[in-house]
C-alpha cells in the first residue's frame, strides 16, 4: 500500500501519480486533500506519515508547491525520512543510502513524467544496509 496526500497547490500532480500508480498494479490511500480550495500542508503529510509509521502503508508521497513545505514537515516525525526529488539519481541515492520512505514532490517545479519517473526508481530501489546503517541510525536518534 501506498498512502499520498498534498495541499491544493499540489492536487493535479498528485492525481496524475495516483492514476499511473493505480495504472501500474500499486494500491494508492488518496489521503487528500480533493479539492482546489487553499488548505495547510502540513495537514496531509501527517495523514501521509502516519500511515507509513504505522506500517498500513510501505510508502508515502507528498506534494505541494515545492516539496520542500511537505519534506520539512514530514522529517519532523519519527520515523519519516523524506525527501524532495527532481530527477531518479535523487530518488534511488535516497532510497539506497538513507532508506527513504517518503518521496516528496513539487508540482510548481517538477513535470509529470518526471516526478513519474523519479517515484518509479524509488519505489524500485532497495536499501543498501551496511555502511548506511549507521548513519540512518543517527538520523532516526536525532544525532547531528
Amino acid at each position: 500500500m501506498l498512502s499520498i496526500g498534498c495541499d491544493h497547490a499540489g492536487l493535479s500532480l498528485k492525481l496524475a501519480i495516483k492514476a499511473a500508480l493505480e495504472a501500474d498494479g500499486h494500491a494508492v490511500d488518496d489521503l487528500g486533500t480533493n479539492g482546489s480550495e487553499s488548505v495547510d500542508y502540513p495537514d496531509f503529510a501527517r495523514r501521509v506519515c502516519d500511515a507509513v509509521v504505522s506500517g498500513r502503508s510501505t510508502f508515502g508521497i507528498l506534494v505541494c508547491g515545492s516539496g520542500i513545505g511537505m519534506a520539512m514537515t514530514a522529517n519532523r516525525q519519527a520515523g519519516i525520512r523524506a525527501a524532495v526529488l527532481h530527477d531518479t539519481t535523487e530518488a534511488r541515492l535516497t532510497r539506497a543510502h538513507n532508506n527513504a520512505n517518503v518521496a516528496c514532490f513539487g508540482a510548481r517545479t517538477v513535470g509529470v513524467e518526471t516526478a513519474l519517473d523519479a517515484l518509479r526508481a524509488f519505489l524500485g530501489t532497495a536499501f543498501e544496509g551496511g555502511r548506511h546503517e549507521r548513519r540512518v541510525a543517527k538520523i532516526e536518534a536525532g544525532v547531528a
